[in-house]
């Protein structure tokens, strides 16, 4: 037990801040978590679609995943994790082609034999990278053109590029790029067939957990509860307001999207805010959609081709079968200030079942069995060269404050894992 019993206010209740909140009361802290939402989950948040228990945004684990791994064995669901074998697609140029194997390269008729060598060096090459540093100096595009030629770039990845981050496409960190290489490389049971793994329930299982762990440790959450202000006295955090109540606190930890830091706290430095301000997001708009039959025999299927403005599909139902016949993600990403972005979401759900019938010939409207659209600001963070530099350290300048969020994953992919990662080295920063 500590010498001193502080007082923690933990902001947001998903993984991030369950995992730093558990940490904290593990260390004999009192905690109160705060959540402006109507559910703990954040991202991973389910939903009930259509009857069906299913999260807002897809997830899926990685054989790399260890601190997942331990966490679920914490939590006492280690077994709730299935594996199974999946299958990638790639729609390029009016065709569907597999993808992900030595080969499905091989098959690929937009590529010559010396762009396929290059690919396969790449890959091998990133896979077995342990130390981004050098990588996070590097632009992505650039370096992936040097590695597979113009031609290669701008049949696979200038499409994707160009989907997801608009403007921003030609200012990514390689080392972003290539951990998301590494991740999907070596979550694999062998070189010709990937393995992704799911749990059991879906997220809601293990943030389930968690919360029944804050709650046995005495921790309390706090729902349709956000923070509106924190106070300070001499440089030091002193209170949270709440619901117009002013609350002493000795520390908070935000894991809430941190360009929200300046408006909550209005006496941070001038010079911190600037940092903060400094880092871009790109909001994503998600059309879900039940459907009565298999799309295609993909989880994750990219798309390079024109005709279509979004750069991949998912479907989880071909990861995860309980999940329903057939349940499709389709994501959407663009700034605000696109024109496109201020439709409303009933237009993005057209435009999504209106690509279908691209993916499969077969596909008949009647499919489609329900459908929804979830919007999220802070979907995926803008990481150019120099990103770690970039990011502001987790102890703010003000004594008690301490901040991360999905940012702070760099240089890996957004994940519950690396939101546990996070979380434990966050609640260091703030037991310091």
């Amino acid at each position: 037990m500590p010498t001193t019993r502080r007082r923690y206010a933990v902001l947001g209740a998903g993984p991030m801040g369950l995992m730093t909140a558990i940490e904290l009361l593990k260390a004999g802290h009192e905690v109160d978590l705060y959540e402006r939402d109507d559910r703990i989950g954040g991202m991973s948040a389910s939903f009930d679609f259509d009857g069906l228990r299913i999260e807002r945004y897809y997830h899926f684990v990685c054989r790399t995943d260890e601190a997942l791994f331990e966490l679920l064995d914490e939590m006492g669901i280690a077994d709730k994790l299935t594996w199974t074998d999946t299958a990638m697609g790639l729609y390029c140029d009016g065709r569907l082609y597999p993808w992900g194997t030595p080969g499905a390269l091989l098959r690929f008729d937009k590529l010559g034999w010396i762009d396929k060598l290059r690919y396969v060096l790449m890959v091998l090459k990133t896979k077995g990278t342990r130390d981004w540093r050098a990588l996070d100096r590097l632009e992505a595009t650039a370096w992936l053109k040097r590695w597979l030629g113009k031609r290669c770039y701008e049949v696979l990845w200038e499409p994707l590029f160009r989907l997801k981050f608009h403007q921003h496409k030609d200012r990514l960190s390689a080392a972003w790029l290539g951990t998301r290489i590494r991740r999907i490389a070596r979550s694999r049971r062998n070189p010709l067939q990937e393995t992704l793994g799911f749990i059991e329930g879906g997220s809601e299982t293990l943030l389930e957990r968690m919360r029944e762990a804050i709650l046995s440790r005495g921790g309390r959450i706090h729902l349709q509860a956000g923070i509106e202000r924190v106070d300070t006295q001499a440089g030091r955090v002193s209170s949270i307001r709440v619901r117009g109540e002013d609350i002493p606190v000795d520390g908070v930890v935000t894991t809430a999207p941190i360009p929200y830091l300046p408006r909550l706290v209005p006496d941070l430095p001038a010079d911190f805010v600037a940092r903060i301000r400094a880092i871009e997001n790109i909001p994503v708009v998600c059309v879900v959609l039940k459907l009565s039959r298999q799309l295609t025999g993909n989880f994750w299927l990219n798309i390079c081709d024109r005709s279509i403005e979004i750069p991949g599909v998912v479907e989880y139902s071909n990861l995860n079968p309980g999940s329903g016949p057939a349940i499709v993600y389709a994501p959407f990403y663009m700034p605000k200030d696109h024109p496109r972005y201020a439709r409303d979401n009933a237009a993005f759900i057209e435009e999504v079942i209106g690509y279908l019938g691209k993916l499969n010939p077969e596909f008949r409207r009647d499919w489609v069995l329900a459908t929804h659209c979830h919007r999220y600001e802070y979907a995926q963070t803008v990481c150019p060269p120099g990103f770690y530099a970039m990011l502001p350290p987790m102890q703010t300048p003000i004594g008690g404050l301490c901040v991360a969020d999905t940012a702070y994953h760099y240089p890996e992919d957004r994940s519950i894992c690396e939101s546990v990662k996070v979380a434990k080295a966050l609640a260091r920063a703030a037991l310091a």
